[in-house]
């Protein structure tokens, strides 16, 4: 019998309760044996990751957001261990672009019927430890968009919340000059905001950044962007919305596997890691290949 913990995130947008029994329950009616967690501060889903990994469990599965199921993911590299996810937090971005249903119990049930696919992780080194991420590690305007949207607008307004904050803080986006290094190769770029992207999509599944971007094929995609004001802003996310495929003034692109971004004028630029904050730049992103079983219906990012 497959042996499953539930790690959840009662501070998440989602995760009353009830829906944790829901999840639970679609488990057990699987076939599988579950058990849950709630964590309570800081570190607690990668402890409880760790211990249930020692312990023989079969798969953990994560019900929160995605800084939680990526606490979790830092004890399951290397391990072949699979990770399951039920969307709970504001986000929810790699479940998004792996097409996991919304909701808990349905999730859960995709968990039972899905098998076990390899995703590429990022992987960032700072001065309180590793960190690793699924979606984007992202420098500048972003990172400034997840630190100011308040935990309290996420719990009632979703990723509403995000847009809330992106429109007051638009006449305020300046580019300033980076340089990004690429698998060794410098470059000086402009921007607002530059992305190392693992997933394809940032708000899945309106805003795509391109066909070619999927977590699984062994690459970075960087996009820096280049936006000032709100005028600026506005047409820079236009060309990103067309994908970075069609060409555009605003969006520099490259694709590698480690990836040094610094700014060359203060101050230093905010950094997240799949929308949880992560100091400030520099900073160096390494592509693990592979490094990560998750369990998903379909090929990731299709």
């Amino acid at each position: 019998m497959t042996r499953a913990l539930v790690i959840t995130n009662p501070v998440a947008a989602r995760t009353d309760g009830a829906a944790v029994r829901a999840v639970l329950d679609a488990l057990r009616a699987g076939g599988w044996h579950a058990d849950a967690l709630a964590t309570h501060g800081p570190g607690d889903a990668r402890r409880f990751a760790e211990e249930a990994v020692t312990a023989g469990y079969d798969v953990l599965v994560s019900y929160g957001g995605d800084g939680t199921a990526m606490q979790i993911a830092a004890a399951l590299v290397g391990t072949g261990i699979p990770l399951g996810l039920v969307s709970g937090g504001t986000g929810n971005l790699l479940a998004g672009n792996l097409r996991l249903p919304r909701r808990p119990d349905a999730a859960a049930r995709a968990i039972v019927r899905g098998r076990a696919r390899p995703v590429d992780l990022g992987v960032v080194e700072r001065a309180d430890g590793t960190h690793y991420f699924a979606v984007a590690c992202g420098a500048g305007f972003d990172a400034e968009l997840m630190a100011g949207t308040a935990a309290a607008a996420k719990q009632r307004w979703k990723m509403a919340a995000y847009v809330g904050t992106a429109l007051t803080v638009l006449p305020a986006v300046r580019s300033v000059a980076h340089r990004v290094v690429v698998d060794g190769r410098a470059h000086e770029v402009l921007a607002a905001m530059v992305l190392v992207a693992n997933c394809g999509e940032l708000m899945p599944p309106f805003l795509r950044l391109g066909r070619s971007v999927v977590p699984d094929d062994g690459w970075f995609d960087i996009i820096a962007l280049r936006a000032d004001g709100v005028m600026g802003s506005v047409a820079a996310f236009l060309e990103l919305l067309r994908g970075i495929e069609t060409g555009t003034t605003r969006l520099w692109v490259a694709r590698g596997r480690v990836v040094e971004i610094a700014t060359l004028e203060p101050p230093a630029r905010p950094v997240e890691l799949d929308g949880d904050a992560a100091g400030e730049t520099p900073v160096t992103a390494r592509l693990l290949p592979h490094a990560l079983q998750v369990m998903a219906p379909g090929r990731p990012g299709q």
